[in-house]
């Protein structure tokens, strides 16, 4: 009996460790829904004025690429999550980034501060 301890012990020591770990990760990296990718093209139009779509949507941790493209050179910032996009003339842009606050983000070109759009992040 004595020469069986220790493997009880170490395999008792073992499944504490697996399900302490397990429930760990669990609770570190749950979501509150099933995660998708969204992907957005985007083309800025008239030196800034106007963007197609005004309006992107996205689901509270949706993984979303944005690529982005425009007839001038300027930035593009979405405020709330703080990505810009330096763009030139004719050359396309791409970023990614989880969908992680939710509500209404304005879009604006950032030279002229003119509203391109909204950002619309949903639970």
């Amino acid at each position: 009996m004595r020469r069986f301890r220790e493997p009880i012990f170490a395999g008792l020591f073992l499944l504490y460790l697996l399900v302490f770990v397990g429930g760990f990760l669990r609770m570190t990296h749950y979501t509150s829904g099933p995660v998708t990718s969204k992907r957005i093209d985007v083309m800025v139009t008239e030196a800034g004025r106007s963007m197609s779509p005004s309006t992107w949507t996205a689901h509270q941790n949706d993984f979303v690429t944005i690529n982005i493209a425009s007839d001038a050179d300027g930035e593009v910032h979405l405020h709330g999550y703080d990505i810009k996009w330096e763009l030139a003339r004719g050359s396309r842009w791409t970023k990614s980034f989880p969908a992680d606050k939710t509500g209404d983000f304005p879009i604006e070109w950032e030279t002229t501060g003119t509203r391109l759009g909204d950002f619309k992040v949903s639970p």
